[in-house]
């Protein structure tokens, strides 16, 4: 099924609205096409193109609410979808902190989508993950790895006039690659809008160089270390962090931006100096939607500068509460850095650990935001500026809002995932135990 445009989308959309007898009714409308390849022990194990689309409704009457999806799109569906929408809303409780919808809006126009991405095919992906596969064949190496593109547009309508369309692409790969010992192991995982920039070769090089130098790991004893986290191992870190940015949480303390005694810590310190988080869909390395699910304009937005908490999201209803501005939350999240390489941080440190990743990493506290969980697929031991020998993997318990206070230098920032972050040199990072997991 073919992206729709935004004429393509609006007229479906206007269709299904004409059916509405709601007091209040929105109808939005997305669909995504793309492929994947997935492969392991060096050889392809399944491929496949996906292709969807799906039309959701919600109708009101008063405060009563109901939600209704489908997948067809003639009229006696649409008609459908409509009145079960409606059906249910009937037999809804009244919502007490329901909002009306909103009324017309002015989105910026995304930048999120690359024909390029949206165009690959099943012969791009196989000619992608062969050069993977070739540098661990060459290097007698097992790859384990998935490729995927998508292709998406959301759109939606209600009945108060408003109307919005984005499109979007992204393309994402990763892989690990383990010596035939199975006692090194090395991993990437990166993702982009743009397909140009992927590069599965230089990345699975970089696996490979983990895998071969992370065999023969020593055990060191656990404590506080500096440590420096590749970009990967400090967005694991920072996941969950922009969660704890939500005003009513924080109102009723429930997380770590509650204040003692009551309010929030907006305009507090809460971080080192260096770290200034911001959020900008029109970012051209971590595009993202102009709009939120619930039609609120999305723009840059600063959200820490030089460590001092400038905005909290607001909901509709808890701004209204709070006679604040309703922001809504952080999707896609930038942590500004330096200019230094990986390899100059690691010129720099006397003495730490280098981790390339975590994993299996669970919630401890959250008022505290206290996560515990493992390094993986790569962990160094670092003395006089070089890397001296692998090490045994470890287990940590540690805060990002401690680690962002204990930061002693920031890199050149790179995406990973829904993020762009910085290799982070942090001090006195807590190690708690050791795992002979590889």
């Amino acid at each position: 099924m073919p992206i729709l445009s935004t004429e393509e989308a609006q007229a479906i959309l206007k269709k299904a609205l004409s059916y509405s007898k709601a007091d209040e009714c929105t109808v939005t409308l997305g669909g995504s096409e793309g492929g994947n390849i997935r492969y392991a022990r060096n050889a392809v194990s399944t491929a496949g193109d996906v292709s969807q689309m799906s039309l959701g409704v919600t109708s009101s009457f008063g405060k009563k609410s109901g939600s209704a999806t489908i997948n067809e799109f003639d009229d006696a569906s649409l008609q459908k979808v409509i009145k079960r929408a409606e059906e249910l809303a009937s037999l809804a409780p009244e919502n007490p902190e329901y909002m009306p919808l909103l009324g017309p809006q002015t989105y910026l126009e995304s930048v999120a989508f690359k024909p390029a991405t949206a165009a690959m095919d099943p012969d791009k992906r196989a000619d992608a993950v062969a050069k993977s596969l070739n540098v661990a064949k060459e290097g007698k190496l097992e790859a384990a790895g998935f490729l995927e593109n998508t292709a998406g547009f959301n759109a939606m309508l209600n009945s108060k006039g408003l109307y919005g369309y984005n499109k979007n692409t992204d393309v994402s790969f990763s892989v690990t690659l383990r010596n035939q010992a199975g006692t090194g192991s090395g991993y990437v995982d990166k993702s982009y809008n743009d397909v140009a920039k992927l590069d599965t070769l230089a990345l699975t090089r970089i696996a490979a160089s983990k895998a071969n130098g992370s065999a023969g790991a020593k055990a060191i004893e656990p404590g506080k270390y500096t440590v420096i986290l590749e970009p990967l191992a400090a967005s694991d870190m920072l996941s969950n962090l922009m969660n704890g940015f939500d005003a009513r949480n924080a109102d009723e303390g429930r997380s770590f931006m509650s204040k003692k005694g009551g309010g929030t810590r907006l305009g507090e310190q809460l971080f080192d100096p260096k770290v200034t988080i911001y959020s900008d869909p029109l970012n051209a390395d971590l595009p993202g939607a102009t709009w939120s699910p619930d039609g609120r304009p999305v723009t840059k937005t600063v959200w820490v500068d030089k460590g001092v908490v400038k905005k909290l999201a607001y909901s509709r209803y808890w701004a209204q509460q709070k006679n604040a501005e309703a922001l809504p939350p952080a999707n896609r999240v930038i942590v500004e850095g330096g200019t230094a390489s990986l390899e100059n941080m690691i010129k720099n440190t006397e003495k730490g650990i280098l981790v390339t990743r975590f994993w299996y990493i669970r919630n401890v506290d959250p008022q505290t935001l206290l996560l515990t969980g493992l390094t993986r697929d790569g962990t160094f031991y670092i003395e006089n500026g070089k890397i001296q020998f692998p090490i045994k993997n470890f287990r940590f318990n540690e805060s990002p809002v401690i680690m962002l206070n204990n930061v002693e230098e920031l890199g050149k920032p790179e995406r990973t995932g829904n993020m762009i972050v910085p290799p982070m040199k942090i001090r006195d990072f807590t190690f708690t135990s050791l795992s002979d997991a590889v």
